[in-house]
C-alpha cells in the first residue's frame, strides 16, 4: 500500500451499554459495506478470541468475514476483517480498530483508526484521550462517539 497523502482520521468510540465485541460487529459491518477492509488489533489474546467468535455469531442474517493472524494456515491477505496482535497491515486495511489500548502511534497509513474504548477502563480510557489529544494537535480529523440508549452512536463535542 503507498503512503497516504491524506492525514489519518481518529475517530473514538465510547462503549458505556455493551460490551466491546457486541458494539464491534455493526461498525465492521458498516466498514464492509463500503469496501474497506479492517484491521482490528489487541495485544489481549482474550479479547482476540471473543471478539473472533462474536463476529461468527453477531447476527444470524449475515456473515462478517475475518479471520486471526494466528490461525494455523490461515492466508492474512485474504481477510475482510483481519483480527491481529499488531500493527502489521498483512490484509491491506484500509481502517484499523484500536482496541484495549492499543496505540500504533500517530504515523500510521490508514484512512481512519477507529479507538474503541470502555468508559469504565481508566487505563484505556487515559490512553484514547492522549490519542485524541495527539491527533487533535496534529490537525488531524478526530470524531468522538458516544453509545446510545439504543447501543448505537451519537457525536458528541469534547
Amino acid at each position: 500500500m503507498a503512503k497516504r497523502a491524506d492525514p489519518t482520521q481518529w475517530y473514538f468510540y465510547h462503549l458505556e451499554r455493551t460490551s466491546l465485541e457486541q458494539a464491534a460487529g455493526a461498525l465492521l459491518e458498516k466498514c464492509l459495506q463500503h469496501d474497506k477492509r479492517v484491521l482490528a488489533v489487541s495485544d489481549r489474546v482474550e479479547r482476540r478470541a471473543s471478539l473472533d467468535q462474536a463476529l461468527w455469531t453477531y447476527r444470524d442474517e449475515s456473515f462478517l468475514p475475518h479471520g486471526r493472524d494466528e490461525a494455523e494456515g490461515l492466508d492474512p491477505a485474504a481477510q475482510p476483517v483481519l483480527i491481529s496482535h499488531n500493527m502489521a497491515n498483512q490484509n491491506g486495511a484500509h481502517f484499523c480498530l484500536l482496541m484495549d489500548g492499543a496505540d500504533p502511534g500517530l504515523e500510521v497509513d490508514f484512512e481512519r483508526c477507529m479507538v474503541m474504548f470502555d468508559g469504565a477502563d481508566q487505563a484505556t480510557r487515559q490512553i484514547a484521550r492522549i490519542q485524541y489529544k495527539k491527533a487533535k494537535e496534529l490537525g488531524a480529523v478526530v470524531r468522538y462517539f458516544q453509545q446510545t440508549a439504543s447501543n448505537g452512536w451519537k457525536e458528541a463535542g469534547l
